[in-house]
Order: structure tokens, then C-alpha cells, then sequence
């Protein structure tokens, strides 16, 4: 059936809602058409029919009871309108839109939309038919609608939550990962502003005075109101009480809400019309409150927005309390962290202070010079206890007196060598004396603009023996001196002690060293004197006894058998008394200062052998065994000739005379390293620890071990030890296994 939409449009007037719907009269005896009709009156579904015009545009044409029910308009007073006429410009847009996909699609289509009737929101299915005339052009839209609000509602509710537990979720996950409160507060306000879709979103701190501050904001507004302080006097302690007993407070739209004149202006002047405001407590005290804003206009607050904001208050409470616990804990660590630096420093403090007393005991066992270990001693002071100035003073033998006798000053004046009376300042060196350190603070004097106070210390120098001086410290600060510091000066002051004693000592010692020098020369000078002394007279006898000698002729007393033995004692004494003040003389001279030796390079092998043969004869007829080693390699050697020869000389008399018959003698030269190294060695005798001790001493004597019975001026070992000496060597005598071996060490 061909229809004519303009003259079904010009119809409209005329026919019933049924008629209208079909386009033309209906006889209404059709059962058929019956049918239809009732469908359209009883049909639970919301239909309603546009009109597409020439022009594109569209028109109403028709609502069914349904429909007019859902919407709360007349299917009379829709007829004739346009989509502009009965919906808001945004919803008319989007419904214009989904009516021309239908005509440019030319086919049925389905879609979902809100819609506001009467300024409520209404969700809705709808489906669009198309009608086309015989020329295939839509001329009118069926549209059949249900109504979904309340199952967008629940899908909304859905939603909502599921957004809710995801707000809490990340915000638990941010406190349960330690971030920091300020993170956790702004990231909370953004999120929460952005789920209530509000203005602002505000946390708010209580401080101590009662005021509170803006701490976090989330605002699409252009003026912020973070970190401003917010004091209400109308209605500040019974607002912080009214909150404080868990009270949450909506305000719709503030001019409604019954409020406080104040109040109110309060919250005007910040651009808030609507406000919803939850406490967030700190264990049992409130600490701030949680609040949504909307600024233009009123806004009705719904019961799951305000349990979240109880939720995310609860959360915050644990977040704060976290923080202040981790706060704490960094505090803690802070705390323990300058307790380590501090600990450090004072060990670093005791490793410098045991270095500069190390270093003073080695001084002092090194250096006997009081004045450069106390010189050094202020100096390291003052460089390790960042001093202005540190000084060393010393009383005087009756303590009457005191003066400044070390000194190291950076910028104050210098005061070395200034002296004191004690009696005027009892006040000071009256606790000094007693042995007790002393602190105190000292005004600078002079004009400054700013006032100087320095720290003093005194620590007093002291040992079992008395009191000796002070270790004056200033320090260019009000900060005192410490328990450990002067523990540890306690210590310094110790090791000055000991310092200026051994100093004391020394200069004792000196003084009696050159005491003992001058005896030791006057002994000397008298041996001399005694030795030339005796020298005369001998040389007289001596040439007495020659003279006699030569007078007495065999003659005359050939019958005098005595005269000649007497003569030959004569002889043997003048002898043993000339050579016993030679060596005398030889032993004085090298214990004096004697005259550098006159060296001589001498070859061992050479020189050696004739002087051991000069023994050949004496060895022979005391039945000894006289044996001679040197070693090839043995290079020259630069030494006093005429010494070394007496020293060899009278080793090998001393051997002579204590090797018993059928003994052996050996003499060795060697070279090992760079020494030259002789030997004599005697068998058939072995002396003991107390006799290898002493027998390089003056006028000792091995009598019980000579079996020839020599006698010897008792000077021979000891002038051999004299004279080995002078020439650089060493000498050394080892007696075990029945034979003695005397060496001697002369390096090249």
C-alpha cells in the first residue's frame, strides 16, 4: 500500500493516535486492524512515531499510553514537535543524531541513551524502524522503547563500587609500600575528587592551637587553598569537639543547613556551597578531617559517598600513623646515625690522642731535650683540639711563682715567658695545686661588636714527686670541654710529666757525668805522673846494674858464685818492672783520647808467618803443637802494623802459657762476609762463665790453670782488648769441650 506522507501529515488532525500510527482510516470492523490497535493502547513497551520531513528535519507525531506515562507528557501536547521543543539541547543532539543514522542507514538500528524529562534522568533502550514509501525514502521512524533505568542504576551501583574498592585498594597498596604521607594525601585528594566528580577535595590538619592548615588539595577551582591556615572562632572548640566524637556532617547547600551566621560567611568567602565533612583520627585523638566541596551550586550527598569518606578517613589515620611511625624510626636512625658519627669522632679523638701520646713517649725515649717535646707538644694540641691557643706554664722549686714556658698561639697575643704570683690568683691555682683540673668561660676583653666568650681548661702536670706546671687549653667557642677531653689531657699531661723529670734527670746526670770525667782525668794524669814516676828510678837501677856488670870483672869474682845470679834478678825485675809501666803507660794512653792508628795494608799469609815462627822454639821445648792456617782468598788488610802485632803477640803467649804438654795450638785467618776473622785456639784448658767474664779485666790472673808457672804484669789481656778496639775489631773469648779460642773481628 502506497502512502502519501504529506497527505498523511495533513491528516493528523483528523484521525485517532491509532489511525495515525498506520497513516490511514481503519475499518474498524477489521479484526486485523483491531488487533494492532489494542497492541499500541496495552503494550507495556513505550512506542512513539516520527515524522521525517521534507527538509530532513523531524517531528513528532504520536506516544503511546506507555510512553506517555514513563516521560509524563501527552501524546497531544508531543504532536507536532521537534526534538529541541521537549529535550535539553545536549540530549536533542544526541537523539537527532541516532534518528538520521536510521534514515541514512535506511534499516533498523538499537541504541542506549539517557535522557532528562522534566529534569529527571531516565535510561532507556530504544529501537528504531524505518517506513519507506514506494520510492524507497523513509518518511517516518517507529521507535520502541524500554525503559533500563533501573538496571543502569544497579549496573552504576556495580560500578561505582567496584571503583570504590579500587580507590581503597591503591590507596592501602600506597601505605602498605611506605610512601611518603604527602604522596599518599595528594594522590588520595585527586583520586577522590575525581570519583565524587566534585569541585574540591580538601585534608585538613589540626595544629596545636587549634587552628588547622590546608595540607593536600585536589580543586577545579583557580583559587587554591592549600597550605592555608583556616581558624573559625564561631565555632572552633565545639566544632573540633563535635568531630572529635566520631560526628560527620553534610551540608547540602550552606544557606539551607541551619549553620552559623559566621559559619556560613566563613565558607562563602572559600567558595563553598555544599560540604561533606568526615574526621580522621590518630589512634583515639583527631588529627584532621576529610572533606568534599562543591562551589557553585548545592549538591545532594549520597550515603555511599559518605561511607567512602569514613573509609578513606580510616585509611588516611593509618597512613598518618605510619608515617609518624616511620618518622620516628627515622629519627631513631638519625639519632643513632650522629651517635655513630659521634662514636667515630671520639675514636678518631682517641686514635689521635694514643698517635700524639705514642709520639710523645718516643721523643722522650729518644730525645732528652724538654723544650722540643713540649714545643711540639702545644703545637699538636691546639691543631687536634681546634685551640685558639695552648700553653705549657711551670711553677718554681718553692711554688710561688709561675711561668709561661711553652707557648702556640694562632690569633690571641703571645704570653710566653710571662710569670705570675700565685697569691694573686689563689682563686685559680688553688684547685690546681691541689691536683684538680680547672674549666671555666672568659669574656674576651676589648670593644666587639659582637661579645667573645672562650672556654678554658686547666690541667694540671703533676707525679708522685709534686706538682710541676699546667697545660692551659682555649677553646674559641661557649662549648665546654668534655669528660673524655680531659680524660684524655689527664693522660697528656701525664707523659709531660715524665718529660720534664727525665729532663731533670738528665741534667743531673750531666752534671755528674762531667763530675766523674774530671775525676777520671785527674786519674789518669796521676797514673802518668805515677808511672814516670816509677820510670826513673828503674832506669836508674837499670843502668846501675850495667854499670856494676861491667866493673866486676870474671876475675874478681869467679869465686863469688852468687854475684852473677843476683845480677840476672836485677835484670828480670828491671824487666818485668819496665814493661809493667809501659803497658800501664799503653793502657792509660788508650783509655784517654789516643791518636787516630796508621794503616797499613798487610798481606796475612806474609806477615802471619814469621811472628808464629818466633814461638817455634818455646813451643818445642814445652812439648806443644804449634799449627798456622790463613786463607788464600784472604785479600789485604789496611790496620796499625805495630798494634796488631802486639795484639797476636800476646795471644800467643797467653796460649803458651796455659797449654799444658802435648797439647795443640792453632792459629786461623779467615774471611767471612766482609770481616776478618783470627783465631787462636788452646786445647788441654777449660775455663768456666766466671772466668771467661773477667778475663779481660786489669791484673786478673788464671794462676791455677798455668802449668809452667810464667808470671806476667796481669795487664796483657785487658791492654789486647784496648788496642783491639782502637783499630775497629772486636774480641771475644769461648771456652768449651777442654779447649779456649780467643777471636778477633776486624771489618774491611
Amino acid at each position: 500500500m502506497n502512502i502519501n506522507p504529506v497527505e498523511s501529515t495533513m491528516e493528523l488532525t483528523k484521525l485517532s493516535p491509532p489511525q495515525i500510527l498506520f497513516g490511514t482510516e481503519v475499518d474498524e470492523k477489521s479484526s486485523s486492524e483491531q488487533f494492532l490497535l489494542s497492541m499500541y493502547d496495552s503494550v507495556q513497551a513505550s512506542i512513539f512515531v516520527v515524522d521525517v520531513l521534507e527538509d530532513g528535519d523531524f517531528q513528532y507525531v504520536a506516544l503511546n499510553p506507555t510512553h506517555e506515562r514513563w516521560i509524563g507528557i501527552r501524546s497531544d501536547d508531543l504532536r507536532g514537535k521537534k526534538p529541541e521543543d521537549i529535550l535539553s539541547d545536549i540530549d536533542a543532539a544526541k537523539v537527532r543524531q541516532h534518528y538520521m543514522d536510521c534514515v541514512q542507514f535506511g534499516k533498523t538500528i538499537s541504541y542506549e541513551q539517557c535522557l532528562q524529562f522534566q529534569g529527571v534522568p531516565t535510561w532507556w533502550s530504544t529501537t528504531l524502524t524505518p517506513l519507506k514509501d514506494a520510492n524507497s525514502k523513509v518518511y517516518r521512524l517507529i521507535g520502541t522503547s524500554s525503559n533500563i533505568t533501573s538496571v543502569k542504576q544497579a549496573e552504576q551501583a556495580v560500578g561505582l563500587q567496584v571503583e570504590r574498592e579500587q580507590l581503597l585498594e591503591a590507596i592501602a597498596g600506597r601505605i602498605h609500600q611506605s610512601v611518603e604521607l604527602e604522596t599518599i594525601l595528594h594522590q588520595t585528594t585527586i583520586e577522590l575528587r575525581q570519583f565524587l566528580n566534585c569541585d574540591r577535595v580538601l585534608i585538613y590538619r589540626f595544629e596545636t592551637d587549634g587552628s588547622g592548615v590546608i595540607i593536600a588539595e585536589s580543586t577545579v577551582a583557580s583559587d587554591s587553598l592549600l597550605g592555608k591556615n583556616i581558624t573559625d572562632p564561631c565555632l572552633n572548640g565545639k566544632h573540633r569537639e563535635h568531630h572529635g566524637r566520631g560526628c560527620i556532617q553534610v551540608v547540602e547547600d550552606i544557606y539551607a543547613a541551619g549553620l552559623h551566621p559566621c559559619h556560613i560567611d566563613l565558607l562563602a568567602s572559600l567558595q563553598i556551597r555544599a560540604n561533606l565533612v568526615v574526621p580522621i583520627f590518630q589512634k583515639q585523638d583527631m588529627w584532621g578531617l576529610l572533606i568534599a566541596q562543591h562551589c557553585c551550586e548545592s549538591r545532594q550527598w549520597q550515603q555511599t559517598e559518605t561511607d567512602l569518606l569514613k573509609q578513606l578517613a580510616t585509611q588516611i589515620g593509618i597512613a598518618v600513623q605510619q608515617a609518624e611511625l616511620h618518622q620516628q624510626l627515622q629519627d631513631l636512625k638519625a639519632k643513632m646515625e650522629l651517635e655513630k658519627q659521634k662514636h667515630i669522632s671520639q675514636l678518631q679523638q682517641v686514635r689521635n690522642f694514643e698517635a700524639l701520646v705514642r709520639r710523645m713517649t718516643e721523643q722522650i725515649r729518644d730525645s732528652l731535650d724538654q723544650t722540643q717535646v713540649l714545643q711540639t707538644l702545644t703545637q699538636e694540641l691546639a691543631k687536634l683540639l681546634n685551640l685558639d691557643r695552648c700553653q705549657i706554664e711551670l711553677y718554681s722549686t718553692c711554688q710561688t711563682l709561675v711561668t709561661i714556658a711553652y707557648e702556640y698561639s694562632i690569633d690571641l697575643p703571645q704570653c710566653q715567658g710571662l710569670t705570675k704570683q700565685i697569691a694573686d690568683h689563689l682563686e685559680v691555682y688553688q684547685s690546681l695545686l691541689q691536683k684538680q683540673p680547672l674549666q671555666f668561660l672568659e669574656i674576651v676583653p676589648g670593644w666587639q661588636p659582637k661579645l667573645l666568650v672562650m672556654s678554658q681548661m686547666a690541667c694540671p702536670i703533676f707525679d708522685t714527686q709534686g706538682t710541676l706546671g699546667n697545660i692551659w687549653l682555649t677553646r674559641p667557642s661557649q662549648e665546654a670541654f668534655d669528660e673524655f677531653e680531659i680524660e684524655l689531657m689527664q693522660q697528656v699531661a701525664n707523659e709531660c710529666a715524665i718529660a720534664i723529670r727525665q729532663a731533670q734527670l738528665y741534667k743531673q746526670n750531666q752534671a755528674q757525668v762531667k763530675e766523674l770525667e774530671k775525676s777520671d782525668r785527674l786519674k789518669n794524669q796521676f797514673l802518668r805522673t805515677l808511672s814516670q814516676e816509677l820510670r826513673t828510678p828503674i832506669t836508674s837501677i837499670s843502668l846501675a846494674v850495667q854499670t856494676l856488670e861491667s866493673v866486676l870483672t870474671p876475675a874478681e869474682i869467679s869465686e863469688i858464685e852468687i854475684v852473677p845470679q843476683l845480677l840476672q834478678i836485677l835484670h828480670n825485675e828491671c824487666g818485668r818492672e819496665s814493661k809493667l809501666i809501659n803497658d800501664l803507660l799503653t793502657l792509660t794512653y788508650l783509655e784517654a783520647e789516643p791518636d787516630p792508628p796508621t794503616l797499613i795494608a798487610i798481606d796475612f799469609q806474609s806477615w802471619l808467618h814469621p811472628i808464629i815462627e818466633s814461638f817455634r822454639d818455646l813451643t818445642n821445648c814445652q812439648r806443644q803443637q804449634l799449627n798456622l792456617t790463613v786463607d788464600r782468598a784472604l785479600p789485604p788488610l789496611e790496620t796499625d802494623i805495630t798494634d796488631l802485632e802486639r795484639i797476636v803477640t800476646e795471644l800467643l803467649n797467653h796460649a803458651c802459657k796455659y797449654t799444658p804438654a802435648g797439647e795443640a795450638i792453632a792459629v786461623s785467618a779467615q774471611l767471612i762476609g766482609d770481616t776478618v776473622e783470627l783465631n787462636i785456639t788452646n786445647s788441654g784448658i777449660e775455663l768456666t762463665s766466671n772466668e771467661v767474664s773477667r778475663i779481660f779485666e786489669p791484673f786478673y790472673h788464671l794462676s791455677k790453670h798455668d802449668p809452667w808457672k810464667h808470671s806476667g804484669t796481669g795487664l796483657e789481656l785487658a791492654l789486647v782488648q784496648k788496642m783491639v778496639r782502637h783499630l775497629g775489631g772486636s774480641i771475644y773469648v769461648e771456652s768449651a769441650a777442654g779447649q779456649t779460642t780467643f777471636t778477633v773481628k776486624f771489618p774491611f
